[in-house]
Protein backbone atom coordinates (compact mmCIF):
# COMPACT_ATOMS: atom_id res chain seq x y z
CA UNK A 1 0.00 0.00 0.00
CA UNK A 2 1.11 3.36 -0.79
CA UNK A 3 2.56 4.97 2.79
CA UNK A 4 0.99 8.56 2.28
CA UNK A 5 -2.91 6.89 1.62
CA UNK A 6 -1.88 4.88 4.60
CA UNK A 7 -1.03 7.69 6.49
CA UNK A 8 -3.88 9.69 6.00
CA UNK A 9 -6.38 7.48 6.39
CA UNK A 10 -4.45 5.85 9.73
CA UNK A 11 -5.21 9.68 10.79
CA UNK A 12 -8.71 9.84 9.93
CA UNK A 13 -9.30 6.14 11.75
CA UNK A 14 -7.39 7.72 14.66
CA UNK A 15 -9.37 11.12 14.77
CA UNK A 16 -13.15 8.77 14.57
CA UNK A 17 -11.80 6.69 17.55
CA UNK A 18 -11.45 9.30 19.58
CA UNK A 19 -7.23 9.11 19.73
CA UNK A 20 -5.66 11.80 21.56
CA UNK A 21 -2.47 10.68 18.76
CA UNK A 22 -1.66 8.47 16.37
CA UNK A 23 1.94 7.31 15.03
CA UNK A 24 3.47 5.81 11.75
CA UNK A 25 6.75 5.03 10.60
CA UNK A 26 8.90 8.40 10.20
CA UNK A 27 9.64 9.44 6.22
CA UNK A 28 10.80 13.40 5.25
CA UNK A 29 7.67 12.96 3.46
CA UNK A 30 5.36 12.31 5.84
CA UNK A 31 7.28 14.46 8.19
CA UNK A 32 6.41 17.41 5.54
CA UNK A 33 2.77 16.57 5.18
CA UNK A 34 2.34 16.36 8.77
CA UNK A 35 3.62 19.77 9.48
CA UNK A 36 1.64 21.74 6.85
CA UNK A 37 -1.45 19.83 8.54
CA UNK A 38 -0.19 21.36 12.03
CA UNK A 39 0.17 24.89 10.46
CA UNK A 40 -3.16 24.26 8.83
CA UNK A 41 -4.70 23.49 12.22
CA UNK A 42 -5.55 19.81 11.57
CA UNK A 43 -2.86 18.26 13.85
CA UNK A 44 -1.84 19.85 17.31
CA UNK A 45 1.86 18.23 17.53
CA UNK A 46 3.96 16.70 15.71
CA UNK A 47 7.08 15.00 16.96
CA UNK A 48 9.92 12.47 15.77
CA UNK A 49 10.16 9.26 18.20
CA UNK A 50 12.32 6.27 18.79
CA UNK A 51 10.82 2.95 19.44
CA UNK A 52 12.58 -0.38 19.14
CA UNK A 53 14.77 1.12 17.01
CA UNK A 54 12.98 2.74 14.54
CA UNK A 55 12.12 6.04 13.93
CA UNK A 56 8.52 6.91 14.20
CA UNK A 57 6.30 10.06 13.15
CA UNK A 58 3.66 10.40 16.46
CA UNK A 59 0.95 13.01 15.24
CA UNK A 60 -1.26 14.81 18.40
CA UNK A 61 -5.19 14.53 16.67
CA UNK A 62 -7.09 18.28 16.96
CA UNK A 63 -10.74 17.89 18.37
CA UNK A 64 -13.50 20.58 18.13
CA UNK A 65 -16.01 20.45 20.97
CA UNK A 66 -15.50 16.91 21.02
CA UNK A 67 -15.85 15.97 17.15
CA UNK A 68 -12.54 15.18 15.34
CA UNK A 69 -11.52 17.86 13.14
CA UNK A 70 -10.46 15.13 10.72
CA UNK A 71 -14.07 13.42 9.21
CA UNK A 72 -12.72 12.13 6.04
CA UNK A 73 -9.64 11.63 3.41
CA UNK A 74 -9.41 11.32 -0.05
CA UNK A 75 -6.52 10.13 -1.72
CA UNK A 76 -6.37 12.54 -5.51
CA UNK A 77 -3.15 11.40 -7.14
CA UNK A 78 -2.24 7.84 -6.58
CA UNK A 79 0.77 5.38 -7.58
CA UNK A 80 -1.22 4.37 -10.88
CA UNK A 81 -2.22 7.76 -11.72
CA UNK A 82 -0.73 11.29 -11.06
CA UNK A 83 -3.16 14.26 -10.53
CA UNK A 84 -1.06 17.67 -11.09
CA UNK A 85 -2.82 21.15 -10.58
CA UNK A 86 -1.58 24.25 -12.38
CA UNK A 87 -2.37 26.96 -9.90
CA UNK A 88 -5.17 28.34 -11.85
CA UNK A 89 -7.09 25.15 -11.22
CA UNK A 90 -6.45 25.07 -7.31
CA UNK A 91 -9.81 25.63 -6.08
CA UNK A 92 -11.06 25.77 -2.36
CA UNK A 93 -12.47 22.10 -0.71
CA UNK A 94 -16.04 22.35 0.50
CA UNK A 95 -16.27 25.97 0.45
CA UNK A 96 -13.54 26.35 2.56
CA UNK A 97 -13.85 23.80 5.40
CA UNK A 98 -11.59 21.41 3.90
CA UNK A 99 -7.84 21.05 2.55
CA UNK A 100 -5.94 20.18 -0.21
CA UNK A 101 -2.29 19.06 0.09
CA UNK A 102 0.12 19.71 -2.69
CA UNK A 103 3.71 18.55 -3.78
CA UNK A 104 4.72 21.36 -5.21
CA UNK A 105 8.37 22.77 -6.42
CA UNK A 106 8.41 24.96 -2.98
CA UNK A 107 7.67 21.47 -0.78
CA UNK A 108 4.33 20.19 0.72
CA UNK A 109 1.93 23.27 0.55
CA UNK A 110 -2.05 23.62 1.15
CA UNK A 111 -3.97 24.89 -1.53
CA UNK A 112 -3.92 28.26 -0.26
CA UNK A 113 -0.66 28.60 0.45
CA UNK A 114 0.06 27.31 -3.20
CA UNK A 115 -2.44 29.94 -4.73
CA UNK A 116 -0.38 32.67 -2.41
CA UNK A 117 3.14 31.09 -3.88
CA UNK A 118 1.68 30.91 -7.16
CA UNK A 119 2.93 27.18 -7.78
CA UNK A 120 1.23 24.03 -8.87
CA UNK A 121 1.92 20.66 -8.32
CA UNK A 122 0.93 17.17 -7.65
CA UNK A 123 -2.35 16.83 -5.38
CA UNK A 124 -1.86 14.70 -2.77
CA UNK A 125 -4.98 14.48 -0.73
CA UNK A 126 -7.87 15.70 0.56
CA UNK A 127 -9.30 16.64 3.72
CA UNK A 128 -12.06 17.85 5.61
Amino acid sequence: MDSISNMIIMLKNGSLAGKESVSFPYSKMKNAIAECLKKEGYVKQVSKKVKKGFPTLEVELVYVDKKPKITEAERVSKQSRRVYFKMKDIHSIRNGSGLLVLSTPKGILSGKEARKEQVGGEALFRLW
